[in-house]
């Protein structure tokens, strides 16, 4: 096992060898991010139509030149903007939105049915209703875009989305990035003791969720792997969304696993972890890496961080990680 992290650490530092930028370090001085909102649609389980907020952001507005297209997928307990664009006051160094803009990305991401702006329904909005999410995504992303494939990234349960999506739509997933993900459940410790609620999930639709269980996120695996000002922007950001979200992607972790079948998913993966997240438990994610059929895959563990990459303080590793991988392909 210690030989095994080993390898993979080094396969990661390895792997931030410098590549060719999507924009010139000129043209992302000097243009401003551009950012609209947007709704999808998608029917209801009761026949009702169900509206999707979801968000985009870009260097300058859309002036007829494709950009390579990424779509941030949230996870099981905050929307998409606190996740992904989170603001605070005198900083801009938390928001990845705003930094692969940068990098000359058109960026997208969305809140899930149930959760943030989109409509709040009598669903669980489980793995398969992310699917649809997506789906309804997709097609708005191409229609807007002209571009056909979105490389993907998500977080935890963000990360099972990302993947089904990908095995319904292989077509359209481009380079996947699945960031604290889980296979079959095995050897995690922060799944074998949620599943103590199994039941709770299977009878209820919704799940309480306060201000204590967002701070949990960051704090439960190792505290102090996030800085708390932006642990506290992140809560202050999301719970005007209300105190509770839908419970299916707890339920699909706790019961369902796998969702997500690697022979299925053909487009090129990085997994990556953070040293403690007491989620992705190593062996469970090994397992699914050797499944892989696509011989462009690539785990990473990242060393100091827990089970949230994205605002860690180890974000900036990630965010080297997260680039090197996605322009190792710039077609769009």
């Amino acid at each position: 096992m210690l030989d095994r992290r080993f390898m993979l650490k080094s396969s990661a530092l390895a792997g931030l060898a410098a590549s060719a930028a999507v924009v010139s370090p000129s043209e992302a001085a000097e243009a401003a991010i551009w950012s609209k909102n947007y709704t999808a649609t998608k029917p209801g389980a009761d026949g009702s139509k169900v509206e999707l907020a979801v968000y985009r952001k870009r260097l300058g507005a859309p002036d007829g030149k494709r950009r390579p297209v990424l779509f941030l997928v949230h996870g099981s307990s905050a929307s998409g903007l606190p996740t992904y664009d989170l603001q605070i006051p005198g900083r801009d160094d938390v928001s990845l939105m705003n930094v692969c803009a940068r990098w000359g990305y058109d960026v997208w991401t969305m809140d899930h049915e149930g959760y943030g702006r989109s409509s709040r329904t009598t669903g669980n909005s489980n793995i398969a209703s992310g699917v649809e999410d997506l789906k309804a995504a997709n097609d708005l992303v191409m229609k807007e875009t002209g571009v056909e494939r979105m490389h993907m990234m998500g977080e935890s349960s963000g990360a099972l989305r990302v993947g089904a999506f990908a095995m319904a739509r292989p077509e359209h997933a481009g380079r996947l990035v699945l960031q604290a993900f889980t296979y079959t459940g095995s050897g995690s410790g922060t799944l074998s003791k949620r599943a103590e609620q199994a039941e709770f999930y299977r009878t209820h639709n919704r799940r309480p969720r306060d201000a204590g269980m967002l701070n949990s996120i960051f704090t439960r695996d190792k505290p102090g792997t996030t800085d708390q000002d932006v642990i506290d922007a992140f809560i202050k950001a999301e719970m005007p969304f209300g105190d509770s979200v839908p419970a299916g992607t707890y339920f699909d972790m706790t019961a369902n696993l796998p969702v997500v079948h690697p022979d299925r998913v053909l487009s090129p993966v990085l997994l990556v972890s953070g040293q403690y997240d007491g989620i992705a438990a190593l062996d469970d994610i090994c397992n699914f890496f050797q499944k892989l059929p696509n011989g462009d895959k690539q785990i990473t563990i990242v060393p100091g961080a827990a089970h949230t990459l994205v605002s860690s303080k180890q974000r900036f590793t990630f965010w080297k990680i997260l680039r090197n991988w996605l322009e190792r392909d710039q077609t769009v």
